[in-house]
């Protein structure tokens, strides 16, 4: 009982320093690639898609880091969450400061995480796949040295609106013509904003119905068509916001209320090693994730950190479905499906423009006809 008395847990808490945090979260990722290698995982896959994202994490107290965030009204951290899309195992949980994360700061984790991968599997392929706040120039010129693909949502504006009008009218005239409820049109073009250095693919989805005409924008090094890039391959990432959602809600890794950020850095460690422990349970029992939107839905007043609310959640009687666990048959099943999504005519840039992958009976298993891009490689920066 001495042993898990408060005080004791709090010295815990406060013992790590940056080193030793750095240390920690390499060894995540050392786990993360073990645990393809162990029995009845399949082995090394081909492919690997990471699912990057940002999350509010609300403070009620003095925290280093703690910052007022305009966009959701409170003081907050926004703590950077990384999995792996096909298998909802977790890479890299980094807490942050409570702002939009910069070019810089984005291009930094990605490095490191994609540096610590190569490390166990130098001649894999890597899909990064996030949201507007991870389109950076600095994040996807070093993905574009580094053999690495990439999906991004893009921030709508003047000048890509105006490259879209002549679609987004005769969407909507097709809807009025078809009596249609909605109707969705795509387009590719080239674009550079003014920050990048070059021109970069672009997705345009034009949506016309009864609420009006809405639009749509994505970048990314992948080839395939517009319409199977943005449906099949980044529309899937909304299952990210499951994953952050478990993290958060059903193991309450958002009570993040040390003075210090390595102490608050340290929990986000000790509630992902709890997500890997319900993750890899061979019971039937595991992680359950409500059955419900998470990004568009209003918050609760009973989402904070008093303990409390956490016992009887409304979230957790509702209509639920199970997390795959690794082993299970299910785990295989959804591995599919999601890795099907990367097979609509997308492949990871390579050094030749004509190489295609090629899907084997292993899902999570690819090879690829041009050995040269199983290469070692050499990150240049």
């Amino acid at each position: 009982a001495d042993l898990c008395s408060q005080p004791t847990i709090s010295r815990l808490e406060n013992l790590p320093g940056r080193v030793a945090l750095i240390r920690m979260m390499a060894a995540m990722v050392a786990l993360f690639c073990d645990s393809f290698t162990a029995p009845g995982q399949g082995g090394v896959p081909r492919r690997i898609v990471l699912d990057i994202d940002d999350t509010e994490d609300k403070v009620h107290g003095d925290q280093q880091l703690a910052l007022f965030n305009a966009y959701h009204d409170s003081r907050c951290f926004k703590p950077i969450h990384i999995y792996e899309a096909t298998t909802g195992r977790p890479v890299a949980v980094i807490l942050r400061p409570g702002k939009t994360p910069s070019g810089a700061e984005v291009a930094l984790v990605l490095r490191h995480v994609v540096r610590a991968i190569r490390t166990h599997w130098p001649r894999v392929d890597i899909v990064v796949r996030g949201d507007s706040h991870s389109a950076r120039p600095q994040a996807m010129d070093w993905l574009e040295r580094n053999r690495v693909g990439y999906i991004f949502g893009l921030a709508t504006n003047q000048v890509l609106r105006t490259r879209i009008t002549d679609l987004a009218e005769d969407t909507a005239l097709a809807r009025l013509d078809g009596g249609d409820d909605k109707v969705r049109r795509f387009a590719a073009f080239d674009y550079a904003a003014k920050s990048w250095k070059v021109e970069r693919h672009v997705v345009a989805r034009v949506e016309a119905s009864a609420l009006g005409a809405d639009s749509r924008f994505i970048v990314t090094n992948l080839v395939g068509t517009p319409q199977a890039l943005y449906e099949k391959i980044y529309c899937a990432r909304g299952q990210m916001e499951n994953l952050i959602k478990a993290h958060k809600l059903h193991l309450a890794s958002d009570r993040t209320s040390c003075s210090t950020a390595t102490a608050n850095q340290f929990r986000l460690l000790i509630h992902t090693a709890a997500y890997w422990l319900m993750h890899s349970r061979p019971g039937p029992e595991n992680l359950v994730l409500a059955r419900r939107p998470v990004r568009h839905d209003p918050s609760r007043p009973d989402q904070d950190r008093r303990s409390g609310h956490r016992d009887g959640h409304p979230d957790q009687a509702l209509a639920a479905h199970r997390l795959p666990v690794s082993g299970r048959p299910d785990d295989v099943g959804h591995a599919a499906r999601q890795t099907a999504a990367l097979t609509n005519g997308a492949v990871c840039p390579g050094p030749s423009p004509a190489v295609q992958a090629v899907k084997t009976k292993d899902p999570r298993q690819w090879r690829h006809p041009d050995t040269r891009q199983n290469r070692s490689p050499r990150d240049d920066s």
